[in-house]
């Protein structure tokens, strides 16, 4: 049984729809990528598995629950974690601070200093900044943060909207590998990345959106060895 299960899901924003369709199953343990281009409807999926969003057909699946209608904080206290494009620090707090808000969960609470050390050991730059507000760090040490105060809400999915959004490569390429440090250690992940040739070379199975529905998807590596998806998303 897949860990989260996406089906038939159409939703949008007031009359607009966005979705039109979309499936995708996510394996436990396994690094998922969601790729496309802007506007296909990425992160309004996103948005509708975690909650943000009422779907308005098609069913969402957890654990082999459906969770298609429950809060956001109820999918949260499942272990249903987001995090947004755009960071969406706290910036005026430490960034110490900013850890211990993303343990805000109960299932997180008994974990927290466990997991903040894991964090640290992951992203060693953030505990030499802990006193430092996150407000006047940089966009990619900024990245990392966000990354890190997922992990403190002890994720059993990290969704992880547009980790590149912005940044330089060489930090962009430090966050993936962490991404697949943490696949590694056992977190499964789900990420959602425009750069598609980046995001196909580090995941285990890819899906392609296209306007709304699911165009292609299969193993990373074959998704990265199919003819369209090279001449639409590789310049190949």
């Amino acid at each position: 049984m897949a860990l989260l299960e996406v089906r038939d899901v159409t939703s949008g924003y007031g009359e607009l729809q966005i979705l039109w369709g979309a499936s995708l199953t996510v394996e436990r343990g396994q690094l998922t990528a969601l790729v496309g281009s802007n506007g296909v409807g990425k992160t309004t999926l996103l948005r509708t598995i975690v909650g943000q969003i009422k779907p308005w057909q098609g069913k969402v699946f957890f654990n082999g629950q459906d969770v298609s209608k429950l809060p956001s904080y109820k999918k949260a206290e499942m272990g249903i974690v987001m995090v947004p494009e755009g960071r969406q620090l706290f910036t005026g707090m430490t960034v110490q601070e900013n850890l211990e808000m993303g343990a805000t969960p109960k299932r997180a609470r008994a974990k927290a200093a466990q997991n903040l050390e894991k964090v640290f050991t992951i992203f060693p730059r953030l505990k030499e900044r802990a006193t430092q507000k996150s407000g006047t760090m940089s966009g990619g040490e900024q990245q990392m943060l966000a990354v890190a105060r997922g992990i403190m809400a002890e994720p059993e999915i990290l969704m992880i909207d547009e980790l590149s959004l912005g940044l330089a490569p060489v930090l962009t390429l430090d966050l993936f590998q962490s991404l697949r440090r943490l696949r590694n250690e056992g977190l499964t992940i789900m990420l959602v990345e425009q750069n598609v040739r980046m995001a196909l070379k580090v995941s285990d199975y890819a899906f392609v959106l296209r306007e709304g529905k699911n165009e292609i998807h299969g193993p990373s590596k074959e998704v990265e060895q199919n003819a369209s998806v090279q001449a639409a998303y590789l310049g190949i």
